[in-house]
Formats: structure tokens, C-alpha cells, sequence
């Protein structure tokens, strides 16, 4: 078989010829190609009829007077395979294959699908279990069944893997200029990096969306989105799976904390996929991005002939992280001179209905504050509904916003706050003007923030990182370091430890130990079974005399032959946990958070994909809560944020470094001290497929 990165879809997504195989579903895709006006050459196969739809039917594959360059296989799914091969074999440019019965219904299935897989070959399929796709910019559909869009010359492209949510999404009346919707299936063969590939390749496409329930190879999927986003071509995504419901709680915490669904949007994050976490934002984010393209700012400036819409519009920038910058004062009076003495111009901008029905008024009013330094100005309208009352009146509020966007040159879009209120023929009248027709205010507002956060990736100076390539963790045996072991292997990354030494567990030892370092000290046992050595009574804090090390140790003795001793750290200002997590698909990222005891109660984190710099680190600590302890909290000193800065990208260099060995890893509490005495790893957690070293020598705890 050939291997996926190779495969080219050219021929599959815009065929000259397309072949319907099968019975019912083939004869509903050779309609829907006609219904669309596909001008290709279609062929029909079937064993027993002489012609369907009234398209010449040949009895086999072979037979066909061409190699076709897509064929839709509507046949079952033990015939799939052999069809397929057929196809393969006749030199098909390649095949939806519709059946179901494959990977999805256990072994027999997934033996299937491997066979199927074998059967193409270099010829690409998607599949199986896929209803296919639909070209909308040529008019040509490998698709059974019915959908409720139209003919377009650009547009954007949507890909996923649901069928009926596909059916769903060609069905708005709200004008997303849909030009190619994919369906992928099982994935067999094609995933989500193959067909955003293709589809980036394709000049008439605008932006890509995608509703992705996986990956696949993220290495490729990486490739994938960097060659449509050098095509000038955006992609945004709405992950399915975003519950935590499965996330298990492992020996350390960041399991919790970095689970399965925040890995994915911080992977989404580092290559510059915008995430949506609902489909009308996601819609919306599309049409903004085929009308305006990536937007240089969140500045919005908001049109609307009620008071009511207007605190509404600032009650949904509230909740968004778009502004309504005030109107600079010679704007302002620029504005004002075109509406009444009794309106007050703010923005958002109640103009009030005192020139209601008068385009040209409006014109001068919609001109004047399109002028104004915002990044998007919107229109808030919703029409009546056309079978009971008259529109007439509110045409030309539509009519001023198109004059303004032509004569200013400015970036608009039209807002009806509810779906009723944006029809079809006011939707595509936009859409040709270059106009954004948007439904809802939050996801209007969620579309601006995207299409903001598209430009800023884009245009970023942060630093340039490989695409993720995840390593597959070696075979053998999982053993837990003791924590000395794991303290040594993280201070030859810069890390330091408290100063301290491993004695056996008896009190002479410990004391001597103890009145080395200087009190006071901490005492911990020394077992590279225990994780948890607090819950176990295999912590003891805050040593003051040589009394209380004894009596520690010898309530350490019955847990543990060996203790460590080690100065206690009484400077911290905070407490923050530096975790790893790996995903066998994604990869791995490090997981920042609130440390100590703060981890469960709080439950603060920010995931960032591997490799970290300094500045990501310092960065993601910023955002979270126990910032507020770093920069000094209630009149104690600030915490040493670029020395956490520096210790997290550390960790994260030999969590990148191991990541074949490395099961799980976690610094909890890496405590924080005052600024200009850097941070100390206080426990360590490590558990790794490498046999540990097991002479660990006290000097690596010393100062």
C-alpha cells in the first residue's frame, strides 16, 4: 500500500468523470451530479441494467469506456473490496466507499477494513462508512443523498467525519458559502491531514473548517495545516470529545489536569488552529473568514436603531474579548452632524429610527462611523418574517450598510440577533457585497475574536517550533524513581534540589544529617514504591531541633531503610507543580498549575505542547492564579517569575529529552522564592521505562 503522505486526491475531489456503482444510492448520486449541473462524464455500473437514470450502465468496472476519475461504491460491504480493487487495478483517480461493516463492528470488521485498505493501494479512498463528498465549485457530488446547497465560484471547505452533520450543515439559509464538504468515515485510508491538504491546493477555497473527532497522524496533520496556512488559506476547528468524564487520576495529578481534550487545544493552539467550542460560533467564524479574511484587531464599532440592541451587543462584549472603542472626538462630531440632536452617539451606537426607511440618510450615518479606527463595523438587523408582514421599511437599513462598505472600503458585517431574522436572498446579497451575514451576537462576536486571533498567530514573532511529532514509549518494565533518584537526574537540567542527604533510617544518622545542613530540616522516607510519601506519614515538615529529627526518624524507620534530610525551604512565596503528559497521538506537553496543596483545591493549570521556552512558560504562569501569589500577595515579596520561567522550560527539555522512557513526571511543589533567589524542586516524581541508577550519591544533594 502506498503510504498516505502520497496519495493524491486531485482526481477524487474535482473529477471529469465520475462513476455511480451500485443500485439506490448509486442512482441518487448520479441525480444529485445532474441537480447540480456537473458538467463531467457520468458512467453507471451494474450487473443487470442496461442503464440508470438514464445514464448507460456498464456491467463491470472493466467494462467502463474510461478510467474514472472518482467513483462512488454503493455496493455491500463484502463487494466494496472487490470493487474497489477493481478500480484500482482499472487506474481510478479514486472511490467513496459508502458501505458500513467495517472497523467500526469489531474484529471481523477491522479485517475487512485492513482489506480494503490493501485492495486500493496508491488509489485513495474515503471511507469506508462514508456518504462522500460534495464539490460544490464544479458541480460534482459523490453523495446519496439529498443536502441544500448551491453552485459556488469560491468558497469555503468543511470536512469531518458525520454524514448526517454534513446533511445538517448544507441545509442554512444563513448564506455560509459552502464550496467543498468532505466526509471521511472510518478514515481508513484519508484522514483530516490528507484532505487539508487537497482541499489547500485548490485556489477557490477560502478557509477551511474542520469538526474533527481525532488526529490521525499529527505529524502529518501538522504538515497539513502549515500548507494551507502558507496558501493564505485559515483553519478553525470544533474538537468533538471534550468531556473529561474518561481522564483517570494516575500517580501524580497532571493526568487530571492536562487531560485529553486541553491537550488537544493547546496542539490546536501551537499551529495556529483557532477552536471553537460551538457549531453557530463555528459557522460564523467561517463566513467572517471567507467575507473579511483574518482581522487585524477585536475593535468593533456596532450600528443599531434600538437601545435595547445595543445593551445587548455590550452585554455580549462582556462576555467576549472584543472592545467598543469610543469614537475619537473628531469622529464623534462627524457622526453626530449626520443624525438628529436628540441622538447621543456612543459605540455601540443606538442611531435610532428618525431616519428609519431613508437609505440615503442612513448612508451618511453608516459612512460616517465606518471611518472611525475599528477593525469590523456590524449592523444589528433582524427582518420580519416575508409571509405575514411587510420588509419594505427595513430593506433600506441593508441597502445603507452595502453603499457605506463601497464607499468607505471598510470591513462590515450584517448581525440578525435571531436566526428568523436574516434571510436567504439578504444572506447572499451580503455575502456578494463582500459583507459578513452573521446570526447570534455571541457568535458574531466569537467569529470576530477568532478571525482577530487567526491574524495575530499568523503575524506572531513567538518562536518557531518543529511541528509535533509524538514518540512512542519504549517497551519495558515501569519503575518509580525514589525521589533522590529523580531529584539527581532533574539537577543536571538546572534544577536544584533543597540542599540534604540520604541516611539510613535511624536517629544518629539523622541528626548528624540534619546538624549539617542547619535547621530547620524536612524528613522523608526513601522508597521508590511510594508515590505518595504524605498520605503514607513519610513526610515530616519543619524540624526545628535535634529532638523532633529523631523522633521522625524513628517514625520513619518502619517505612523505609533509607530517609532523606533536607533543609526546609521557609522563604517560598508560592507553590507551583511542573507535570508532564503524554499522549500516545498527540504527543507530549507539560503541564503548569498551582502547586502544593493548592493542586486539588484549585485545580489552576495551563498545557503547553513540547519544547517550552522561557517566554511560553512565563507567559502561561501570567494567566494563572497563583500569579497573583508570584507577584507578591498581600504584602510579602514578589516571587522569582523568570527564574520558574527558566526551571519550567528546563523540565520541559528533559521531559522532551526522555520522552521514549518517560512515563510520567511531576516537580510538586516547585517552590517559588523572592526574586533573585530563584526556585527550589521540593518533590519530584518519576516514573520511567529506563531502570533507574541506584547508587545515588548524597553530593548531589549538597549545596
Amino acid at each position: 500500500m502506498a503510504p498516505p503522505s502520497v496519495l493524491d486526491l486531485s482526481r477524487l475531489l474535482r473529477p471529469r468523470s465520475i462513476a455511480a456503482i451500485g443500485g439506490a444510492a448509486a442512482a441518487e448520486t448520479i441525480r444529485q451530479c445532474r441537480r447540480m449541473g456537473y458538467a463531467g462524464r457520468l458512467y453507471a455500473v451494474h450487473p443487470r441494467h442496461a442503464t440508470i437514470e438514464g445514464t448507460p450502465s456498464y456491467p463491470h468496472v472493466d467494462a467502463l469506456p474510461e478510467a474514472p476519475d472518482a467513483a462512488f461504491v454503493g455496493v455491500n460491504r463484502e463487494a466494496s473490496v472487490a470493487v474497489v480493487a477493481d478500480l484500482a487495478v482499472r487506474g481510478a483517480g479514486g472511490a467513496v466507499c459508502y458501505a458500513s461493516g467495517f472497523s467500526e463492528t469489531g474484529p471481523a470488521g477491522v479485517a475487512r477494513q485492513t482489506a480494503l485498505v490493501e485492495a486500493a493501494g496508491a488509489m485513495p479512498v474515503l471511507g469506508p462508512n462514508c456518504y462522500g463528498h460534495i464539490n460544490y465549485l464544479d458541480g460534482a457530488l459523490l453523495w446519496p443523498d439529498q443536502h441544500g446547497g448551491r453552485r459556488r465560484e469560491r468558497g469555503v471547505a468543511i470536512i469531518l467525519q458525520s454524514g448526517n452533520i454534513a446533511i445538517n450543515l448544507t441545509m442554512g439559509r444563513h448564506g455560509l458559502p459552502l464550496a467543498q464538504v468532505i466526509t471521511l468515515g472510518n478514515q481508513a485510508q484519508v484522514g483530516v491531514a490528507e484532505a487539508v491538504q487537497a482541499v489547500a491546493a485548490d485556489p477557490r477555497i477560502t478557509a477551511i473548517g474542520l469538526l474533527i473527532e481525532g488526529f490521525g497522524d499529527i505529524g502529518r496533520f501538522g504538515d497539513a495545516v502549515a500548507a494551507a496556512q502558507a496558501a493564505g488559506k485559515p483553519v478553525i476547528a470544533l474538537k468533538a470529545g471534550r468531556s473529561e468524564a474518561g481522564a483517570g487520576l494516575a500517580l501524580s495529578h497532571t493526568a487530571s489536569l492536562g487531560g485529553a481534550a486541553r491537550l488537544a487545544s493547546a496542539l490546536l493552539t501551537r499551529l495556529g488552529v483557532a477552536e471553537l467550542e460551538t457549531l453557530p460560533a463555528f459557522l460564523a467564524s467561517l463566513a467572517v473568514l471567507h467575507t473579511l479574511g483574518p482581522l487585524p484587531g477585536r475593535r468593533v464599532a456596532s450600528l443599531s436603531s434600538s437601545g435595547g440592541e445595543a445593551i445587548l451587543m455590550a452585554d455580549a462584549g462582556a462576555r467576549s474579548s472584543v472592545r467598543f472603542p469610543p469614537f475619537a472626538p473628531q469622529r464623534q462630531a462627524a457622526i453626530e452632524a449626520t443624525v438628529s440632536a436628540l441622538v447621543t452617539v456612543s459605540n455601540p451606537f443606538d442611531y435610532h429610527t428618525f431616519m428609519w426607511g431613508d437609505a440615503d440618510a442612513m448612508t451618511e450615518t453608516f459612512a460616517a462611523v465606518m471611518a472611525a479606527e475599528v477593525d469590523v463595523t456590524s449592523l444589528v438587523l433582524d427582518l420580519p418574517r416575508a409571509d405575514r408582514c411587510d420588509d419594505r421599511l427595513w430593506r433600506p437599513s441593508l441597502e445603507a450598510l452595502l453603499r457605506a462598505q463601497v464607499r468607505t472600503g471598510a470591513r462590515a458585517a450584517l448581525i440578525a440577533t435571531l436566526p428568523d431574522g436574516l434571510p436567504e436572498d439578504v444572506a447572499e446579497r451580503c455575502l456578494a457585497a463582500g459583507v459578513a451575514p452573521l446570526v447570534g451576537l455571541d457568535p458574531a462576536l466569537a467569529a470576530i475574536e477568532t478571525a482577530a486571533w487567526l491574524h495575530a498567530a499568523a503575524t506572531g514573532t513567538g518562536p518557531a517550533h518543529d511541528r509535533p511529532r509524538p514518540v512512542p514509549l519504549c517497551a519495558g518494565e515501569s519503575v518509580l524513581l525514589s525521589e533522590p533518584q529523580a531529584k539527581a537526574r532533574l539537577a543536571t537540567y538546572g534544577v536544584a534540589p533543597p540542599a540534604g542527604r540520604v541516611v539510613p533510617t535511624e536517629p544518629h544518622a539523622a541528626v548528624a544529617a540534619a546538624d549539617a545542613l542547619g535547621y530547620p530540616v524536612v524528613a522523608k522516607a526513601v522508597a521508590a514504591d511510594m508515590a505518595h510519601k504524605s498520605d503514607a506519614g513519610g513526610v515530616w515538615l519543619n524540624l526545628a531541633t535535634a529532638h523532633d529529627v529523631a523522633r521522625a526518624a524513628e517514625r520513619l524507620a518502619p517505612l523505609a531503610r533509607s530517609m532523606l534530610v533536607e533543609r526546609m525551604i521557609g522563604d517560598g512565596v508560592a507553590e507551583v507543580l511542573v507535570g508532564y503528559r503524554r499522549d500516545p497521538a498527540l504527543g507530549g506537553f507539560l503541564v503548569l498549575g498551582s502547586g502544593g496543596i493548592l493542586v486539588e483545591l484549585v485545580g489552576d493549570s495551563a498545557v503547553l505542547p513540547l519544547p517550552v521556552t522561557p517566554e511560553e512558560a512565563r507567559d502561561a504562569l501570567t494567566h494563572l492564579r497563583v500569579a497573583q501569589l508570584i507577584d507578591g500577595y498581600r504584602g510579602k515579596p514578589a516571587g522569582d517569575l523568570d527564574a520558574v520561567a527558566e526551571a519550567a522550560a528546563a523540565l520541559g527539555r528533559f521531559c522532551a529529552d526522555h520522552a521514549d522512557r518517560l512515563a510520567e513526571f511531576e516537580v510538586n511543589p516547585l517552590i517559588v522564592r523572592p526574586a533573585g533567589l530563584g526556585v527550589v524542586a521540593v518533590d519530584a516524581l518519576i516514573r520511567t521505562i529506563e531502570p533507574p541508577k541506584q547508587d545515588a550519591t548524597r553530593e548531589v544533594f549538597d549545596e
